[in-house]
């Protein structure tokens, strides 16, 4: 793929051969980021996993960054008014999940109530595209809403290893102070390091780079848990 002329003289101030301590990558990417727009950072870990693996989790960063997120409650009765309480964006039942049938996606992540699962079950093809599914292993279903959403409100993100092995995860903005950048990666990267899977043997995780929306990944050095 053609690169631009920026990226390509980006690129010359990076040593594509040196593994960088954390933070020096963080500094080294923001520095280099020049995008006319704030740039998102991007943490990538490219994991060995084996065939059956799966490495999914929630992680709640440290720092918040970017807009609030609409957070969408599929509930009734109390556990409707506890939401509500709790700073939902939208909250609801059958009437929302019409809506969404219709066409209506105007939130970010949505949360439901192991009753309600029933109901938003039909919702599957529509949302789980868009990764909008409530699920159990994310922390979106479930009977503490109000849990849910003060951590989603604090800055809960979903994180899943794609079919290559590979996590990425949003962790921070340029124009963010460069110790809440690191400390927001460094928790990611931590969380998945827990979430290694028991029987895996060898190596696990085999590199970590960071990026800007626009620059090149700075590859960062990091322990890799090895076992033998």
């Amino acid at each position: 793929m053609a690169r631009s002329k920026r990226y390509r003289e980006i690129a010359k101030q990076i040593d594509r051969n040196r593994e960088y301590s954390l933070q020096d990558a963080v500094a080294l990417v923001k520095e280099t980021a020049g995008a006319k727009f704030d740039e998102s950072i991007e943490v990538a870990i490219n994991l060995n996993l084996k065939k059956g693996h799966t490495v999914r989790d929630t992680v709640v960063l440290p720092h918040q960054f970017g807009k609030e997120k609409k957070i969408l409650v599929f509930a009734q009765g109390e556990k409707a008014e506890e939401a509500r309480e709790a700073g939902a964006t939208y909250v609801g039942a059958a009437d929302l999940v019409e809506k969404i049938q219709g066409g209506w996606l105007d939130f970010d992540v949505a949360v439901a109530t192991p009753d309600m699962m029933r109901d938003v079950g039909k919702l599957g093809p529509i949302l789980g595209r868009r990764g909008l599914m409530p699920n159990p292993k994310t922390g979106t279903v479930t009977m503490d809403v109000a849990g849910a959403i003060g951590e989603l409100k604090q800055g809960r993100m979903e994180f899943r290893a794609d079919k290559g092995g590979v996590v990425n995860l949003s962790i921070g903005k340029v124009s963010m102070d460069a110790a809440k950048i690191t400390e927001n990666a460094n928790a990611f990267i931590t969380e998945v390091t827990r979430r290694r899977p028991s029987d895996l043997r060898g190596q696990y995780i085999r590199s970590v780079s960071c990026s800007s929306t626009m620059g090149p990944g700075v590859k960062i050095s990091i322990s890799t848990g090895e076992e033998s």
